[in-house]
């Protein structure tokens, strides 16, 4: 992993990404917890006030008894007044013996613009919902014959009560959408910030390497003067080496602005670096290119996608201690697109962390930076339009990265 005091500059950030999961999981826990306290503390408020509405129910139906009662029409106007007549917002229908709907209260009809059949449906329906709700209250027809008749008294939860039921789940929609909004808006600030540290630093480390490289270039040239130097091997060597620092001067300059893709033989561009690294690793890595079509062809920035493949090559010599066997793949996709293939036989990945090795800061070297995948990537994808990622990962028995370009 990465060692803060050997990167001072990524110690914060590496611990950042790599507790970034566990956040996530911490944000996730407190949001059920909200959540759930607030449909919890609604649903009693709705409980409690579904009793008080069933009290308030019972009680106006012991006063419809009362007030059919002839013998109590001394207090039948208050009676009328302050308890049957307030009720505005639970639905009720009472029905006789036979199941004839007599009173309706709070239900949706209007008996002046629908007709009779009309209006029977729909206390049909509203029967239909209340019978599954609440059983129906029973009383007494004191003033009938027929010692047998009583009314029975259906209702169902006032329309207050399922908005209340319903609301922590609509404020919880909100609070979400908010939060998801707020949440894309963040990640693109937080992209475009990282964007412009990217050109920021890649800018700034071009001009730094344009500097010392113009004096060795200089210094070349006067030894390539000297009779005694310029046909030497430290002369030659050299120049390699000031070749490598421009090549690695037009990569920082490339990304640190918008690079210029050209049309490219890819089989070529793969050889190319892989002939470089051979004479550059140890005797005991064996580098094998395996072209399945010579003739791909894609939009690429030349000094940016040696680098990816270099990177890469460089990261499975790591994996396999200096010792093993890289293949690299080249072949033609499904869709003409170029697919490429480079498996190790190194020590894998486990599967948790496959996610994470393309974030910044996150390195299993003790002296690595932690950001060789994350430019891999940024070049393939934001500049290539291409992507890669992990094909597949054993650990002790190897790694397969694959690379698609469009073609």
């Amino acid at each position: 992993m990465v060692n803060p005091s050997e990167n001072p500059f990524l110690g914060n950030a590496s611990s950042m990404y790599q507790s970034k999961a566990a956040l996530k999981w911490i944000a996730l826990a407190f949001s059920l917890i909200i959540g759930i306290a607030s449909v919890f503390y609604t649903n009693s408020i709705v409980e409690e006030l579904k009793e008080r509405e069933e009290r308030y129910i019972d009680l106006w139906a012991k006063t419809l008894e009362y007030t059919i009662n002839p013998d109590n029409s001394d207090n039948l106007i208050f009676i009328v007044q302050e308890i049957v007549a307030p009720n505005n917002s639970i639905p009720i229908i009472v029905v006789d013996t036979d199941g004839k709907p007599t009173i309706y209260r709070n239900v949706n009809v209007d008996s002046s613009r629908q007709s009779a059949e009309q209006v029977a449906k729909v206390l049909e329906r509203e029967l239909s919902i209340m019978e599954q709700e609440y059983e129906p209250i029973t009383i007494y027809d004191s003033q009938s014959q027929d010692q047998q008749d009583y009314f029975y008294i259906y209702y169902r939860n006032s329309d207050l009560i399922y908005r209340l039921r319903y609301y922590p789940y609509v404020q919880l929609s909100v609070i979400a959408a908010f939060v998801f909004f707020g949440y894309v808006a963040f990640s693109y600030s937080r992209r475009a910030e990282q964007n412009q540290v990217w050109v920021g630093l890649a800018k700034e480390t071009a001009h730094q390497l344009g500097t010392p490289l113009s004096s060795l270039m200089a210094w070349l040239e006067i030894m390539k003067i000297d009779d005694d130097l310029k046909d030497k091997e430290v002369t030659r060597e050299l120049e390699k080496d000031i070749d490598k620092l421009e090549l690695i001067t037009s990569r920082f300059s490339n990304i640190g602005s918008v690079p210029v893709l050209t049309d490219q033989n890819i089989s070529k561009i793969i050889h190319s670096t892989v002939s470089y690294l051979q004479k550059r690793v140890s005797k005991k890595v064996e580098l094998v290119f395996d072209c399945k079509d010579d003739l791909l062809n894609a939009e690429i920035n030349k000094p940016l996608f040696d680098w990816v493949i270099e990177n890469l090559c460089k990261n499975a010599i790591d994996a396999m201690g200096g010792v093993g066997k890289i293949t690299i793949t080249l072949k033609e996709g499904k869709y003409g697109d170029a697919i490429i293939d480079i498996k190790d036989t190194g020590k894998g990945i486990p599967s948790g962390k496959i996610k994470e090795i393309f974030r910044p800061g996150y390195s299993t070297k003790k002296r690595g930076w932690g950001l060789g995948l994350t430019l891999a990537k940024r070049i393939i994808e934001n500049y290539h339009s291409g992507k890669i990622s992990v094909k597949e990962s054993v650990v002790n028995l190897g790694t397969t990265f694959r690379i698609i370009l469009k073609k």
